[in-house]
């Protein structure tokens, strides 16, 4: 197996450009981007049905892009089928053959597989090449030399595998029937067999995640080591933020098919893109302020210093504040927001409480322990608010009006006035997040959906539900919703702008 090769540390083993995925219609994967480095380890990090396996699975070989290219070693994989890429996989499951043993499985790949021999010559073969000139395709019959290969002599497998049997910590379980292992063992011999064949990259799709707590977190520790030993670079998929903060190099966030944020793991937790990063890794006070201006905010009434700049006048924003970056004393007016303590949960190293400060309920945490219902007075230093801009203000849907009191958007007929457009006029209907109302019953609502996302800002849940038809809704509302409920959707006509529509193209034209 490689040495840890530090002299291509830089170089791009894998690039994805603008890769998309859809399955029936529905995008999962959306115009992605990525570039990975030589000898990383990298995680894709996300939510169930983010695209995190999708992905993964599309640069192994096992699914093809709708859109867009991935290339290994700067060559384009379009064409490549999964068994001739320089990568193996590793599956949740395992996938042993149970009729072999330890060492067979292993080898299995070994005796496959087929290397350079210099000991005999080139052989010359001809192959149909494929022109294209004029706009005619010409076709002709050229000679290539190809190198002569070899298989593996069972002296070479056996050396290989027995390496591969250390490496992870199965020296004398060759001879083991795999169905008498435990999960964890079994999952050193996946590992094992993915490893012995020496791949460029070793993808690895939730590997650990049917391990009980203790294994996971002995074959974490065992995972890094082999990186740090092998030197070839990994690609790990979870939902688990400490396994991917614990592990990783480079962690990529996913939701929804698009990357939020790629970046060291350090950088992902103390400066997070946005708020669904900040509220996915770790846990997050996150609340809604205005930016009155540079290196100042105010939210839940009050002005305070904060380090960050570059953003509009009174422009609102997103703000973030990791609990154990609050300060909490006793007594009121000691610091900015006066409180009481409703919860107190011992963490094993701090003391979790819940502190209401007027309407927003702070959660904090502090080695220090206050009572339930004890006056506390909370403190944020300014290089503890973190500041970002809000990824979407308002529901926007192209759609056409059907009647002076009908409009037509996302699949659904909504009885919103026309504002002064006539039938069959395409518009550009504007709902802010409070005008949208979620129901229990979906059958209650104009259309149906289910809840992709909810995050606490303070006073109200944001949730974010995606219908049918794959249109994103964002809803403010005071009602706490489940991941994946179905609802019904409903809109205040009252709160909704009607706009006529500019096609992409005629915007441009007017721009010119």
């Amino acid at each position: 197996m490689a040495a840890n090769d530090k002299t291509n540390d830089f170089e791009k083993i894998i690039e994805l450009k603008n890769v998309s995925k859809s399955f029936d219609g529905k995008a999962v994967v959306k115009d992605l981007s990525l570039s990975i480095r030589r000898g990383q380890f990298v995680t894709l990090l996300g939510p169930s049905g983010c695209g995190k396996t999708t992905l993964l699975r599309m640069i192994a070989g096992f699914e093809t892009p709708t859109s867009g290219e991935i290339y290994i070693g700067g060559v384009p994989m379009s064409s490549i089928p999964p068994y001739k890429r320089p990568v193996n996989t590793v599956f949740q499951k395992y996938a042993l053959f149970p009729h072999l043993n330890v060492f067979k499985n292993i080898a299995f790949g070994l005796k496959l597989k087929r290397i350079a021999d210099p000991t005999k010559p080139a052989k010359e073969r001809y192959v149909t090449k494929q022109t294209v000139v004029d706009g005619k395709v010409r076709r002709e019959r050229v000679k290539v030399s190809v190198e002569a290969t070899r298989k593996l002599t069972k002296s070479e497998i056996a050396d290989k595998v027995n390496r591969a049997l250390k490496l992870v910590g199965l020296e004398d379980y060759g001879h083991r029937d795999v169905n008498s292992l435990s999960g964890g063992q079994q999952q050193r011999v996946a590992i094992a067999r993915a490893l012995v064949c020496e791949p460029k990259v070793l993808l690895l799709d939730e590997p650990l995640g049917a391990l009980d707590l203790k294994m996971r977190k002995e074959m974490q520790i065992e995972l890094k080591k082999m990186h740090e030993e092998l030197g070839i670079t990994f690609i790990f998929v979870t939902h688990d933020q400490e396994e991917a903060l614990t592990m990783s190099d480079v962690v990529v966030v996913m939701n929804d098919g698009i990357i939020q944020q790629v970046a060291q793991p350090k950088k992902i937790y103390d400066e997070p893109q946005n708020a669904f990063v900040a509220d996915f890794i770790g846990e997050s006070n996150i609340l809604t302020g205005i930016m009155e201006k540079d290196y100042t905010i105010r939210f839940l009434g009050k002005t305070l210093a904060c380090v960050d700049k570059g953003f509009e006048k009174n422009e609102r924003v997103d703000v973030i504040i990791r609990p154990e970056d609050i300060g909490i004393s006793a007594g009121p007016g000691q610091g900015h927001f006066d409180g009481e303590v409703l919860t107190v949960v011992f963490k094993g190293t701090y003391y979790e409480m819940e502190v209401k400060a007027g309407d927003y309920e702070f959660t904090v945490q502090n080695q220090v322990e206050f009572q339930k219902g004890a006056a506390v007075s909370l403190t944020i230093a300014p290089d503890s608010i973190h500041i970002m801009k809000k990824l979407i203000t308002i529901n926007k849907f192209v759609g056409y009006v059907y009647d002076e009191e009908t409009i037509c958007f996302a699949e659904g007929d909504w009885e919103i006035p026309a504002q002064g457009f006539e039938k069959g006029d395409e518009v550009v209907v504007q709902i802010p997040f409070n005008a949208v109302e979620l129901t229990d019953d979906e059958e209650d609502g104009v259309i149906g959906a289910r809840v992709a996302q909810s995050v606490y800002k303070g006073t109200y849940y944001q949730v974010q539900v995606i219908t049918d038809t794959y249109e994103d809704f964002y809803v403010d509302t005071a009602d706490e919703w489940d991941m994946d409920d179905r609802v019904g959707i409903k809109i205040d006509p009252a709160k909704v702008l009607v706009d006529a529509y500019v096609a992409p193209e005629e915007t441009a034209d007017e721009e010119k």
